[in-house]
């Protein structure tokens, strides 16, 4: 299909708070909204989302391979970076979607979501934790294994980052009770004896999973043998290979899938085939959150004869104190609500695009 226009965006949108994990801390995120149009006017939006934190692709060299393809969209995308792959994966796909406008979707889908709740110390993540109950969440993820203010010597202060990690999953369970569902995940912020020891010390609190405690699946098929907590991939599942060496290595009882990630819904529902999977954000924006969505209804396609019932990541358009979207999915009681319109349904807000521009 010959384009007749692509328009290539750079953007940032700013957190309510600073994101802190295991690898560091964001203060806005940054993406690229790419905009394709056809001979017929119709329009697609696809987005990347680098990612920063974990050593990815940089922004301008996603910037620029997506100009690059631009200019020449007979360049085969398989020589992209994953997340401009992702980006005009999804942009086409919302294009093929908006052209069959009698295909959108009904009012009524939706996808479970899970909480995520950043480092902090233990009462004010419990604090969130409860917030985000309130608005009907079950699942909760919280990221351990990061520095904080109570782990710094220098200042004075000795809690150890163990003890950190342990109280704000004990506050959790402690302020929700015994039903909900706690997982956390330490971004490959543990050696395997570290997380040997911390997973032995969580498995009093119930923990749905982990996921990516440790860097290389060689480690997770060993903690994976040394732990009753279940171990789900990350960072160590990428592609279509590492999610069959990971299952023929016993490393992990599910994985989950970044699009931007691993390059596109296509590769996701692939990965998907191997190993159960749930599909998390990379802190998108309203276009990358709406595709993660619509891929996490097609698992249920999938070939693995285990299809997990488990939320998805998704709900962290929470997370952000703007929108480039006029129209994006909601989160209402738990659940991320799609647009009804066709294709993705997601709308741009042209003013707030322009505000959001780097």
């Amino acid at each position: 299909m010959r384009l007749s226009s692509v328009e290539v965006i750079p953007y940032a949108l700013p957190f309510k708070r600073p994101y802190v994990t295991a690898r560091g801390v964001l203060r806005e995120r940054e993406m690229v909204l790419l905009r394709v149009m056809d001979a017929d006017g119709v329009e697609g939006l696809g987005e990347a989302v680098p990612l920063s934190l974990r050593g990815g692709t940089p922004l301008g060299q996603v910037v620029r391979e997506l100009e690059e393809w631009a200019e020449d969209q007979a360049v085969e995308i398989e020589g992209l970076s994953a997340p401009a792959r992702c980006a005009v994966a999804v942009a086409r796909m919302d294009l093929l979607g908006r052209r069959a406008a009698d295909q959108g979707l009904e009012n009524d889908e939706a996808v479970p979501c899970n909480a995520t709740l950043v480092v902090g110390e233990p009462e004010a993540v419990a604090a969130d934790a409860e917030a985000w109950a309130a608005d009907g969440f079950g699942t909760f993820k919280l990221k351990l294994g990061a520095e904080s203010a109570s782990t710094r010597p220098e200042e004075g202060l000795t809690r150890t980052r163990g003890s950190q990690d342990v109280g704000m999953v004990r506050a959790v369970r402690d302020a929700l009770g015994p039903e909900v569902r706690i997982r956390v995940d330490a971004n490959q912020a543990w050696d395997i004896e570290t997380a040997k020891g911390r997973l032995g010390e969580l498995e009093p609190y119930g923990i749905e999973l982990a996921e990516q405690p440790v860097g290389t699946l060689e480690e997770m098929a060993e903690l994976s043998a040394a732990t009753s907590i279940p171990l789900a991939a990350d960072e160590s599942v990428a592609s279509l290979a590492e999610a069959e060496e990971a299952a023929a290595l016993g490393a992990c009882a599910y994985t989950g899938i970044k699009l931007s990630k691993v390059g596109g819904p296509e590769e996701a529902l692939r990965i998907a085939d191997v190993l159960p999977a749930y599909i998390t954000s990379a802190l998108d924006g309203p276009v990358g959150i709406a595709a993660g969505a619509q891929t996490a209804l097609s698992l249920a396609e999938t070939g693995h004869p285990e299809r997990p019932h488990l939320a998805h990541g998704l709900a962290t358009q929470r997370l952000f104190a703007a929108t480039i979207a006029a129209v994006e999915c909601e989160v209402r009681d738990g659940m991320l609500h799609l647009p009804p319109g066709p294709g993705l349904g997601v709308e741009i807000d042209e003013e707030a695009l322009q505000a959001r521009r780097i």
